[in-house]
């Protein structure tokens, strides 16, 4: 699909969010969260129901962190934990983009935000092949999806549309953009990548001068 068809499939989300709020408050909700030193079970259970709030609702996704590239997905940082212990990225798929079958090495949480996408789990055979682990799992808005080492860390996903944008939010248990992780063919082959970022800088969560007074 060309760019321009791309923006114009991209200009039927909302044209200028609300307020960036739910995404700050999600955010100190699950800082104080983590510094309870909860469990991996705890936190894909509590930080899932805090995520799928937050997706529940379309109205704060910055637009800049909303745009789909014409040859393959975007994965924009929102927000990055000081320690390092987990990351907020808007995963924005153009129409039919998908991923290779990759895991992730850490837990993460995925909310369906607009538009929806297939989550294909995968396991590795003793050989090292991938393998499809039952079926894909369809995502919808509002939905939270769980991935970590203990539950099941492989998969493929892509766009469950030809002909539009949709967008998720991921939340992962550390730096996602700078840790070492793997893709996987086929045929079994094994290869490093470090995924990195699509923006050079942040939304601003803290500028509470634009929050509605009040009443």
């Amino acid at each position: 699909m060309s760019t321009s068809a791309l923006a114009a499939v991209s200009a039927e989300a909302p044209a200028e969010p609300q307020s960036i709020a739910p995404l700050r408050d999600f955010v100190t909700a699950l800082s104080r969260l983590l510094d309870q030193q909860p469990t991996e079970a705890e936190i894909l259970s509590r930080a899932g129901t805090l995520l799928g709030a937050l997706v529940s609702r379309d109205d704060w996704l910055p637009v800049e962190y909303a745009q789909p590239h014409p040859e393959h997905f975007q994965q924009f940082l929102l927000h990055a934990d000081s320690g390092e212990r987990f990351s907020i990225v808007s995963f924005v798929w153009g129409p039919g983009q998908r991923t290779p079958i990759h895991d992730h090495t850490t837990w993460g949480l995925i909310g369906m935000l607009r538009g929806a996408e297939y989550s294909q789990p995968f396991k590795l055979d003793a050989q090292g092949k991938p393998h499809a682990d039952g079926p894909a799992i369809r995502l919808e808005p509002g939905a939270v999806e769980h991935v970590s080492p203990r539950v099941g860390d492989i998969h493929r996903v892509h766009n469950a549309f030809d002909d539009r944008t949709s967008i998720s939010i991921h939340v992962y248990g550390g730096n996602i953009g700078g840790i070492q992780r793997s893709v996987y063919t086929e045929d079994g082959e094994r290869k490093p990548f470090i995924s990195g970022y699509s923006n050079t800088h942040l939304p601003n969560l803290w500028d509470r001068s634009k929050d509605a007074p009040a009443s």
